[in-house]
């Protein structure tokens, strides 16, 4: 067959006919052209001029980011949006509301509950993907559509000729809809026919030869158990889970996530495929399939939905068969600010002067878990620039950062963190980060190279600030060294954040307060406590996302001598508070009176 031309032939003496359009692509067009004269530094960007002055009006924005902004656009060829939401001077909520208005349009926030199927299935998923578009509905002959760029001509109408309706364009962020779309084509999988085709195999197919492919939807073509383990990873990617448990146990194989610190369970797989599952997943994370009897470590990236996932993978011997973890580490969350981690701004501000300091050493403490490399990573961030040598030893390295030197151990070649160290000192390095201080002679080279002009960040397992300085005592570091060298400790922990959607304010009788050990000599102004309530936002938990809790303890000059009087924990504790130390439990509980957790949450998390 031929390629059908969709012109027709002009007569001749008359001019051509122009193919007719849509009525809503002609709608978007009039709307295009009026804005057009107003966009500024847009380079294909979404927004026009008048839009950055209704942000400013809002008190969203100021005239000096707006510039600083266009200043960093003549070497970015990102759009002026996207520049304003990676500086943090915005939030992409921010700019889909104020585009909204412009165009005066439906701002929406969508959940995947919101998405009826049968409108779905209107458009193809490659289309939906290229686009950034998801149909919500079919309203009065219509289909409704979410977009993160509603004037994309192109998609509109791609979006018609595919569906065979008119589109009603509605705004959303384009992260809103790239998480809906791993959602929805993740969990709309027929599991249970997945299951039972996977369970009609044999135990000696051979699941080895496939290629990896995590994209959106499992595709049909391929072996149910691949299918299987592509479909709950897609799954808990949209879910914002930290770590996927694999779990054998007498009877079926447990998938559980972990979300916001807790898990939960998502699945029970037969365990007549437990061997299979375990195999793919060894497969993709490079590991032996034939080794069952030692644990092992690997780890494999997937570019999903615009976004870019690591995946640290370990293997654990159990009584049932191998136990697998899987750590999510999503890139885009190591470029969080250290204020967006829960800091206070009296306490950022004490923190920044500290770690703005040419030479000493930051202690960040707590137990694994509790963000302690995050707010590392974080500090990283905000040091990161050209006149700076940045060199970090870390065991594993779960974040690639660029500008900053990245050393991975490997205890079989001999490359400790101790031997790391020795060597990095030799590469001029300015400010060195050790992922953790686990022996001695790891410790002792740490504290020397912060008074040797270097500035050091480091871990440290224990539970609070003040037992970071006897525990490297303990380790063998003479007092003298440690009192000389560390400048400020921070203990933290990770408490989960109410939804901001469902949140309900609650009255707290102030001998509950009392009973919990508020703080009230440190609350400022009126207190707001929040209790959750549970939405299809946050999956009925009531929480969304999770926040530091810190105790930030500065070395003054009486916990140095009681360092070197080698005094015990209680007692240097005792002079932090009267120096200002806030306890974790009083930060957990002030941010609580501040609607950002509840005191529920807070007594979960600390002591």
């Amino acid at each position: 067959m031929g390629r059908v031309e969709w012109r027709r032939e002009a007569r001749p003496g008359t001019r051509p006919r122009a193919r007719p359009e849509s009525k809503v692509v002609r709608k978007i067009g009039i709307q295009l052209r009026k804005i057009e004269g107003m966009r500024q530094g847009g380079r294909g960007g979404l927004l026009g001029g008048s839009v950055w002055d209704e942000l400013i009006s809002e008190g969203v924005i100021s005239e000096a980011q707006l510039h600083q902004a266009r200043e960093m656009q003549q070497d970015d060829p990102r759009d002026l949006g996207k520049i304003l939401i990676s500086l943090g001077f915005v939030s992409g909520e921010d700019v889909a509301r104020a585009q909204a208005r412009r165009l005066r349009l439906r701002y929406v926030e969508i959940t995947e509950k919101d998405v009826d199927k049968g409108a779905l299935g209107l458009v193809p998923e490659n289309l939906l993907r290229k686009h950034r578009a998801l149909p919500l509905k079919l309203e009065d002959g219509r289909l409704v559509v979410a977009l993160g760029d509603p004037l994309n001509i192109q998609a509109l109408e791609d979006l018609r000729m595919s569906s065979g309706h008119p589109v009603s364009p509605v705004v959303a962020t384009e992260e809103a809809i790239d998480k809906a779309l791993i959602k929805l084509f993740a969990a709309g999988e027929n599991m249970t026919s997945i299951l039972e085709e996977a369970d009609g195999e044999s135990d000696d197919d051979d699941i080895t030869d496939s290629d990896i492919d995590l994209g959106i939807g499992a595709k049909p073509d391929e072996r149910p158990v691949i299918r299987l383990v592509s479909s709950f990873l897609q799954q808990a990617i949209s879910e914002r889970a930290s770590d996927i448990h694999v779990e054998p146990r007498s009877g079926s194989l447990a998938i559980r996530f972990r979300v916001d610190g807790m898990l939960r369970d998502i699945m029970a797989i037969p365990p007549k495929l437990q061997s299979g599952v375990t195999a793919r997943l060894k497969i993709i994370a490079n590991l032996n399939i034939a080794e069952k009897r030692l644990p092992q470590d690997g780890r494999f990236s997937v570019k999903i939905g615009g976004q870019k996932v690591d995946f640290r993978v370990a293997t654990l011997p159990t009584v049932f068969g191998e136990k697998i973890v899987l750590r999510l580490l999503e890139t885009t969350n190591v470029l969080m600010e250290l204020t967006d981690l829960g800091f206070s701004p009296e306490v950022y501000g004490i923190y920044r002067e500290v770690f703005n300091r040419p030479y000493g050493a930051i202690l960040v403490t707590g137990p694994t878990g509790s963000g302690k490399s995050t707010t590392l990573y974080a500090t990283l961030n905000e040091l990161n620039t050209p006149e700076k040598n940045i060199i970090t030893v870390e065991d594993p390295v779960e974040y690639r950062i660029g500008g900053i030197n990245q050393v991975q151990t490997n205890n079989r070649v001999g490359l400790t963190f101790a031997t790391a160290l020795r060597n990095i000192l030799r590469s001029d390095p300015d400010v060195v980060m050790i992922g953790e201080i686990r022996d001695y002679e790891t410790a002792k080279i740490a504290v020397e190279s912060a008074m040797t002009g270097h500035l050091v960040l480091a871990t440290l397992h224990t539970n609070d600030a003040p037992g970071a300085l006897t525990r490297l005592t303990d380790m063998g570091v003479e007092p003298f060294l440690t009192s000389s060298s560390v400048d400020c400790v921070i203990a933290q922990r990770l408490a989960r954040r109410l939804c901001e959607r469902c949140k309900n304010p609650v009255e707290v009788e102030r001998a509950v307060l009392e009973e919990a050990g508020f703080p009230f000599e440190l609350m400022k102004g009126e207190p707001s406590f929040h209790e959750p309530v549970g939405c299809e936002r946050c999956g009925g938990t009531g929480y969304r996302g999770r926040l530091g809790i810190y105790e930030f303890m500065i070395m003054t000059e009486k916990i140095r001598s009681l360092l070197l009087s080698r005094a015990s924990d209680d007692e240097i504790a005792h002079a932090a508070r009267e120096a200002g130390m806030a306890p974790l439990r009083a930060d957990g509980l002030l941010k609580a009176a501040r609607g950002r957790t509840s005191i529920g949450e807070v007594l979960r998390t600390v002591v």
